[in-house]
């Protein structure tokens, strides 16, 4: 199959909702409970075009969207610019191909390009596949968190991973 990485602009709207809400609604790859509206698309992309932050697809010869990945602020303070927070997601029928690690590395050259520090990931603590994908592209577990999340009825725990990257050459306060 050919793949090939891309920004997402808006027009990939309606495809990242559904892959979004195809996991919301079938996995714990993200502790929410009802699926996203369009509208809340449009502010989601307003959020990543003020801030500068990135979201890149893979799509296939056809230009149909097979995963899309983005970060954002880690946390608010001003001493957190250098940190940012991702997230990556592959539509259901496509993963295990090798998509999450395309995402992954690109995610990782454009956070140094931005000259962030560090990127961290949140993940339920038996996603296997994350965790693994993630380790395998040099990110170490920083934390677990022991019930952090309740969904399907049960509690789930959160682990963090980071990567730190050699940017910025010259990081400042302030």
């Amino acid at each position: 199959m050919s793949m090939r990485i891309i920004a997402c602009d808006r027009s990939y709207a309606g495809a990242i909702l559904a892959i979004l809400n195809e996991a919301i609604e079938n996995s714990t790859a993200l502790f929410d409970y009802r699926p996203r509206t369009p509208a809340a698309m449009d502010a989601w992309f307003d959020a990543k075009e003020q801030a500068r932050y990135p979201v890149i697809g893979v799509v296939d010869a056809a230009d149909q969207l097979l995963g899309f990945a983005s970060f954002g602020a880690f946390r608010a303070w001003p001493a957190y610019k250098y940190s940012v927070e991702h997230s990556l997601y592959v539509e259901r029928a496509h993963r295990g191909r090798g998509i999450g690690k395309l995402l992954l590395a690109e995610l990782i050259a454009s956070a140094a390009r931005q000259d962030y520090h560090m990127l961290i990931g949140g993940i339920d603590a038996q996603n296997a596949a994350s965790i693994a994908l993630h380790q395998r592209l040099g990110f170490e577990q920083c934390a677990h968190i022991r019930q952090a999340g309740f969904k399907f009825n049960r509690w789930l725990d959160l682990v963090f991973y980071q990567l730190l990257l050699k940017t910025p050459a010259h990081p400042l306060d302030g």
